[in-house]
């Protein structure tokens, strides 16, 4: 059961990375980067209790934590405007 909603997220993943290339604006594709992020690290917690390795619960809260930062600075660019897209709207 576990193993089949890490499957399922590792496919939804992918179902974003998909808007992230497909935009249409910046702001789409940075959310859809970071729902890709707590996608991933959703997965390294259900890996971390399929296999009982503690040491993933760390990995996932550092990474957490670095998607958290990376999308903050991201929307601080582009709310500046020291970021801009591909297009422009």
């Amino acid at each position: 059961m576990v193993w089949g909603a890490a499957v399922a997220l590792v496919v939804m993943a992918f179902a974003c990375l998909w808007r992230t290339n497909a935009g249409p604006t910046l702001e789409d594709r940075i959310l859809a980067v970071n729902v890709v992020g707590t996608k991933a690290l959703i997965t390294l917690v259900l890996l971390a209790s399929i296999g009982g390795h503690g040491f993933l619960i760390d990995a996932a809260i550092v990474y957490g934590l670095l998607n958290f930062i990376i999308t903050i600075a991201a929307t601080r660019l582009i709310e500046t405007g020291r970021l801009r897209g591909g297009t422009t709207s």
